[in-house]
Formats: structure tokens, C-alpha cells, sequence
């Protein structure tokens, strides 16, 4: 069954969370029959949007309270909004988001037990098992940026002519390994690259262990020994188990500076419990990316979590979030085919005639994660 109304609502989460769609997705949005658009209030505004952009990409475009948003058929959001929020969808409403269901699959049978098909834009796949919806490359990007910025800060070696290579070690070497070997290289910030090379500065070396090389003691031991920047591109097939303990960052030198891109949560209270690939390291937000040592965050942490072994961590649960206008330019084009699928289609299962878009979409879908589905 085609879906007939769309809701936006705000970003809230930490102030400094402020990625919405843009006025060209709204333009987008014109080819279809739809009963209702609507935005809640100051959809945009934080990103220095205007108000009259959105209207004149959307003529007839309602802007409303957040309850208003909330109650369509159809909610866009980027980041998952708070269980209250969730709580304000209608039953057999359809939430589109990025729900990260693999690492938090309590937010699946939320779904169930609220009556709303849940579908999680960081699992919409093609046929070839590719994500659909990502900017993985503003994640490498922005944290290497962030990262380098941090060890310039702290580090006297950094801009000195008389260091060797800059040592980065990459643990993961899939789609967002990838892309952080790339920032690496070029420190996150072209300028800066020139500017050091200019300066007679050696250039970065990288260094990528995998999974068979993580899982080996010896070699993930004698490569932290002489790593400068540290960087978490991991995907686990066990979240319960970390790719780095804790007491293993006693060999990484103190001046190190650790990037977590994948930024996976704690949830202890889960069975078995989820844990950091990085064991013991604080999850930053928009607000708040990097923890020094002394950082409060620290201590804040369960105590059951190891934590003894300490350097500087940057650390942001949404890299691409730190540039939001660029963010959304990406976003917003990935999402067209999506949420055309949604409109025409609803929720319901792919068909011998069903578009790559459709079939992908499905993918997403909150059933998949729920006890006994494919997980």
C-alpha cells in the first residue's frame, strides 16, 4: 500500500546536531500525489536554511508541531530520535532512519512492540550487498581531520622535519578503511599536507591489520609500539568481543591519538553485552569529539568497563555531521530512490517486478533483526 503523507521532523539530539534534508529534496518530493508534507517548526533554520526555501521547493508545504511530524505515514529522520519520540508514531506508521538494528537490536523489537515498520537506512543494500545510503567517505574524512588536528595540538614531533613518517594504523580494512587510508595520507586536510611537505616534513605511513591480524597478540602489540594515530575502522562480526583490550594500549606510545570511526556503543545490560572495538575509550558526540586523558568522560564510564590504559580519543558518533550542509547534499540524493520505493510500495515485500531500489529497501526493514529473523 502506497504511502500518502511524509513527516519531518527537527535533529534533537547535542546542540551542534543539525543535519536536515534540503530544500532540493522537497523539490524532489513534488512528483508525487501526496496528501501532507510536513516540517516541524524551524525545519532547517540551524543550518541557515531559509524558511521560504523550503516553500518555494514544496507549494503547499506545512510547517508544524513536532507531534505533527511525528504522525505522518511516513517519518524521515537521519538519526534516530529519542524512544519519547518513537512513541508519538502511529501505528503502521514507517520510520526512516539510521537505526543501526546489528548494534542495537533492542530497537527492533521497539519497533515490534510499537506497531511501526522500522526501516534503517545504514542497511539498505543493492543486490551486490552495497550501502545505498552512506558517506563513509566525510567519516574517513572528517575524524582523520579531527584526529591529525588533535596530535598537531599535542604532539611537538608532529610538524618537525627531523621525525620519520607519520605511523597511522588502520584496524579494518573494508569500505571505511578504505577511505581512512586515503584521508591518512593526506592528514585529513590537503592544505595541511602541503604545508608540511613544504616544510620538508616526512609524509604518513599507513599501516592496515585486519581481522586475521587484530585477532594475533603479537603483531597488533609490536604495530601499536610505534603508531602516532590509531584509528578504529572496524566492523565486527562480534561486538561482544574488543579488537583492542584495554591493557593492550599500554604499547602505544603516550603521545598517540586514537580515531574512532566506527563508533559503536557499550550496552552491557545485553546479553552477550556490546562493547567498544577499542576497549575502555569514551563515544563522543557533535558536541563533544575529543577526550584527553583527564577528560571527565573517563571516569563517567561504567565502572565494569576497563579504562586503566588511557590516550587522547576523538571520538564523534556522526563524523559526516561536523560539515552538515555537504552532509545533507549526499544524504538527500541517496534517499530520493528510497523514499520513492516507500511512497509507491509501503511496506510491502519485493516481487518478481520489484526495482533494485525496492528490493534494497526491504533490506532495511526491522523484521530482519527480530528473534529468528536473518540477522
Amino acid at each position: 500500500m502506497s504511502l500518502r503523507s511524509v513527516g519531518f521532523p527537527c535533529a534533537r539530539h547535542e546542540a551542534a546536531e543539525v543535519r536536515e534534508l534540503l530544500p532540493s529534496f522537497f523539490q524532489f518530493l513534488r512528483q508525487f500525489k501526496l496528501e501532507r508534507v510536513v516540517v516541524e517548526n524551524g525545519y532547517g533554520a540551524r543550518m541557515a536554511v531559509p524558511r521560504s526555501d523550503y516553500e518555494l521547493a514544496y507549494p503547499g508545504l506545512e510547517q508544524g508541531s513536532r507531534e505533527a511530524a511525528f504522525a505522518q505515514e511516513l517519518v524521515v529522520v537521519l538519526r534516530c530520535p529519542a524512544e519519547a519520540d518513537l512513541r508519538r508514531l502511529r501505528r503502521g506508521a514507517v520510520l526512516l532512519s539510521m537505526l543501526h538494528f546489528p548494534t542495537r537490536p533492542a530497537r527492533a523489537l521497539l519497533m515490534e512492540e510499537l506497531g511501526v515498520t522500522g526501516v534503517a537506512m545504514d542497511q539498505i543494500t543493492d543486490d551486490l550487498h552495497r550501502r545505498l545510503v552512506e558517506n563513509l567517505e566525510a567519516v574517513a574524512f572528517n575524524g582523520i581531520r579531527v584526529g591529525m588536528q588533535t596530535l598537531a595540538a599535542t604532539w611537538p614531533g608532529f610538524g618537525s622535519p627531523q621525525r620519520g613518517p607519520l605511523q597511522v594504523t588502520v584496524l579494518g580494512g573494508g569500505a571505511v578503511g578504505a577511505h581512512a587510508v586515503r584521508a591518512a595520507v593526506r592528514y585529513g586536510d590537503d592544505a595541511v599536507r602541503a604545508e608540511l611537505k613544504a616544510a620538508g616534513v616526512a609524509g604518513v605511513l599507513v599501516t592496515v591489520l585486519d581481522a586475521e591480524l587484530t585477532s594475533n597478540a603479537g603483531v597488533l602489540e609490536r604495530t601499536l609500539s610505534h603508531t602516532d594515530l590509531l584509528v578504529d575502522a572496524t566492523l565486527r562480526r562480534d561486538p561482544a568481543v574488543p579488537v583492542v583490550r584495554n591493557a593492550q594500549l599500554t604499547h602505544l606510545p603516550s603521545h598517540a591519538v586514537i580515531v574512532d570511526l566506527s563508533v559503536d556503543p557499550y550496552d552491557l545490560e545485553r546479553i552477550p553485552p556490546v562493547v567498544r572495538a577499542v576497549e575502555g575509550i569514551p563515544q563522543g558526540n557533535l558536541d563533544h569529539f575529543v577526550f584527553p586523558i583527564t577528560d571527565p568522560a573517563w571516569a563517567a564510564l561504567d565502572p565494569r568497563i576497563p579504562n586503566h590504559e588511557r590516550r587522547t580519543v576523538a571520538s564523534c558518533y556522526s563524523w559526516p555531521g561536523i560539515r552538515p550542509v555537504e552532509c545533507m547534499k549526499v544524504y538527500g540524493a541517496q534517499l530520493e530512490p528510497v523514499v520513492r520505493a516507500l511512497i509507491d510500495r509501503g511496506v510491502a515485500p519485493p516481487t518478481h517486478d520489484s526495482t533494485m531500489a525496492q528490493r534494497a529497501t526491504t533490506r532495511g526493514f526491522h523484521h530482519r533483526w527480530l528473534p529468528g529473523g536473518r540477522s
